[in-house]
């Protein structure tokens, strides 16, 4: 065994005067400062005199203070077993302290639960409260004063309840079931009423189904009456509805004269005649129609002046064109006719008898491609009659188309079809409603007036017969012109 190492248990003697001044020395540390710090402070001694034994043996020093180097350091340990001893007498106080502590805080977090679980409680209870559905939740009953002035008195009079505001809402509710039984009859009541006016809305529908066929039926049996009477109102009404599907000329034309006839008594007589199927089938036609002229002769005109592919440019210069004859236009429906025409007899105005004399029928078709309207003698295959409207005004034989678009289309061929027994008079034109510019210009005209006398009196013979034509009452001139005329030819013959 080294010198510098102590065996187990042989202890230094120490002097009982060394032993109590250290037992007081360390009494009074230890009341001077707490436990921890004397654990603190004898650790370090420890390891101070412990660092110290050690230089002693590693430097070779003499061994004399060993000893009271070991001594000093069993004294710390004891003060170190003091100081644990201390700190453990300190814990259990203040477990102790703490149990103590304890008991009244958990007693406040049990009142706190309880008082929790009152709460939710509580909450519950009110959350059903509100969420309970009594008998009238949704019941809009009427208001107190209302109740207090409508109710019957023997409702307001009852007694349901000893609480006054539940009395009150009972009371409402039987005034409110009151009413509502009342309004339960005043709707069956209503429904009886319902039914029987269905019931006669049914008979009433029933009977003016059946009202046309009686009509119709009433009609055929009052046209001989109206025959008799000379009140053709049946025939009035079919021919204003065949005027709703004229062309707009003839219209203008079927109006002029109907109104001349019944502003002024006119002796004559309208008459639409043609095929209202026909004419119905042009209209819907027409309607959907684009616009633009698109017919199949300008799609067979546009064949044949297209070149030939084949061919070469030069041979498409020298290709001639060629000519449309009057056959061809004729088969090619240039001079389509409107489905319906109108017929005019005029009777001579000066016949003092009841029933006139028919002088003559005039026949007005309209030319649709053309927009011309041609008119003739109805029963006349080019015999003396045409004579009548030839010349009815001066320069208008009828055997030229009167505007230049009409020429247009029909191209080389501007005669009119003098074998037609209807031609496109300058004035029929007029009396419905197309107008159109003069081929020369009444400047132009003016000039060679100047330049010819011949020539300017046949303008002023010209002006001069268009002067009463071209006055506002142009149906009327007509109608006298074509009277003379036929009186006249009557007369001769």
């Amino acid at each position: 065994m080294e010198d510098g190492e102590i065996e187990e248990g042989s202890l230094p003697a120490v002097d009982e005067e060394e032993q109590g001044f250290a037992h007081s020395a360390e009494q009074h540390k230890l009341d001077e400062s707490s436990p921890y710090e004397m654990l603190q402070n004898s650790k370090a001694s420890i390891e101070k005199i412990v660092a110290e034994m050690l230089s002693i043996k590693r430097e070779g020093k003499p061994k004399s203070h060993l000893p009271e180097l070991v001594t000093h350091m069993f004294l710390h340990f004891i003060t170190l077993r003091q100081a644990n001893r201390c700190i453990l007498l300190e814990e259990d106080r203040v477990k102790l302290e703490t149990e103590r502590a304890k008991a009244p805080v958990d007693f406040t977090t049990l009142q706190l639960h309880n008082l929790m679980y009152e709460k939710s409680h509580y909450v519950k209870a009110i959350k059903a409260c509100k969420d309970f559905k009594s008998k009238y939740p949704d019941i809009d009953l009427v208001p107190e004063d209302e109740f207090f002035r409508d109710a019957p008195q023997d409702i307001k009079d009852s007694v349901l309840s000893n609480d006054p505001a539940h009395n009150l809402m009972l009371k409402r509710l039987n005034f409110e079931l009151f009413q509502r039984k009342e309004l339960c009859k005043l709707h069956e009541k209503l429904e009886q009423q319902k039914k029987s006016l269905l019931e006669t809305i049914a008979n009433r529908k029933k009977f003016l189904t059946s009202l046309p066929s009686h009509l119709k039926s009433l009609k055929k049996a009052s046209m001989p009456v109206q025959n008799q009477l000379g009140i053709l109102h049946t025939k009035k009404l079919k021919q204003h509805h065949s005027a709703e599907l004229l062309p707009p000329p003839l219209y203008v034309i079927y109006s002029q004269l109907l109104a001349q006839k019944e502003a002024f008594g006119e002796s004559i007589d309208l008459e639409i005649i043609g095929s209202l199927k026909d004419a119905q089938a042009f209209a819907r036609h027409q309607a959907h129609k684009d616009t633009g002229i698109s017919t199949t002769v300008d799609n067979s005109k546009l064949e044949d002046d297209a070149p030939d592919e084949e061919d070469d440019g030069q041979r498409r210069r020298k290709r001639p064109r060629r000519v449309q004859g009057k056959e061809s236009i004729d088969q090619a429906g240039i001079f389509q006719v409107h489905p319906l025409k109108i017929t005019i007899h005029v009777y001579d105005d000066e016949a003092s008898g009841p029933k006139s004399a028919k002088l003559i029928t005039l026949k007005f078709e309209y030319l649709v491609k053309l927009n011309v309207v041609c008119v003739g003698i109805e029963g006349s295959n080019d015999g003396p009659e045409n004579d009548i409207l030839c010349n009815l005004f001066p320069n208008d034989t009828g055997l030229e188309l009167p505007h230049q678009s009409a020429k247009l289309f029909v191209g080389d061929a501007t005669v009119f079809n003098s074998q037609r027994t209807s031609r496109p008079y300058k004035w029929a034109q007029h009396l419905a409603g197309i107008d159109f510019l003069p081929e020369v210009s009444p400047l132009l005209l003016t000039g060679q007036e100047t330049s010819n006398n011949s020539e300017a009196s046949k303008s002023e013979d010209v002006i001069s017969g268009l002067s009463l034509y071209r006055q506002q009452n142009r149906v009327q001139t007509v109608l006298q012109r074509i009277r003379s005329r036929r009186k006249a030819q009557l007369a001769l013959l």
